[in-house]
């Protein structure tokens, strides 16, 4: 026996159609959203990463082509280290680097 009033029990096929269509909707904008912020912060590393790279050419090229001492020399060659290992410096660059600190 149906009592007169209460009616079908949940929201029904159409009701569930609208919830599963804005929770799509939500989720394909918070997916967007989401992938715009990852490529604004990789655009933002690799500008960071030109301009130290920049920066680091500039700065070397204003240092003396070779060091006055062996301490001086691997100061400068860890140093050197530490920016390829930091991803600043690509292989050539080191290499470059290195051979003109080395002298040869």
């Amino acid at each position: 026996m149906r009592r007169l009033g209460r009616g079908r029990r949940g929201p029904g096929l159409l009701g569930t159609m609208a919830r599963t269509a804005v929770i799509a909707g939500t989720a394909t904008a918070v997916s967007g959203t989401v992938a715009a912020g990852q490529e604004a912060a990789a655009r933002d590393r690799a500008e960071l990463h030109a301009r130290r790279a920049a920066d680091v050419g500039a700065a070397s090229a204003a240092q003396p082509p070779a060091p006055q001492s062996v301490d001086e020399m691997l100061d400068r060659l860890t140093r050197l280290g530490e920016l390829r290992a930091a991803g600043i410096l690509a292989e050539e660059e080191f290499a470059a680097q290195k051979a003109r600190i080395v002298g040869a």
